[in-house]
């Protein structure tokens, strides 16, 4: 299979797990962003309430797997939060080099930076260089 098909199918995947488990406490999806920072990748992942401490990382095939865990209010009245286990799994949209991230969490915010093995290098930038 190529690589939109295997992130499709986990999308499904994933949308099915979340379906199976209304209501229950989880598992949840928390949104992530890709960002190209020339000669890095930065992932950043929402994940605000979630104990640093429950936070794992783990990079595999092309991939990077985030998970953790967000824990209920003991005398919850009301829930629109979803809480419970989470996992994440994306695919990265270049070549990394293996076990280069970085990871920090700031206002519930994770980020992950990793080093590319091929920069891309902004042709327009070093033709302004040249002027």
């Amino acid at each position: 299979m190529n690589e939109p098909v295997l992130a499709r199918l986990q999308q499904l995947m994933t949308l099915r797990e979340e379906v199976e488990t209304l209501g229950l406490g989880g598992p949840w999806t928390p949104p992530a962003d890709w960002v190209d920072q020339g000669t890095h990748l930065l992932l950043l992942l929402d994940v605000p309430g979630v104990d640093a401490g429950t936070l794992e990382l783990h990079e595999e095939d092309g991939t990077v797997t985030v998970a953790g865990r967000r824990e209920a209010a003991e005398r919850l009245l009301s829930a629109e939060r979803p809480t419970g286990t989470f996992t994440r799994t994306l695919t990265f949209p270049e070549v990394v080099i293996p076990q280069s991230g970085q990871a920090s969490l700031n206002a519930g915010v994770l980020s992950v930076r990793f080093e590319k093995r091929r920069p891309t290098i902004d042709v327009n930038a070093s033709d302004a260089n040249r002027a």
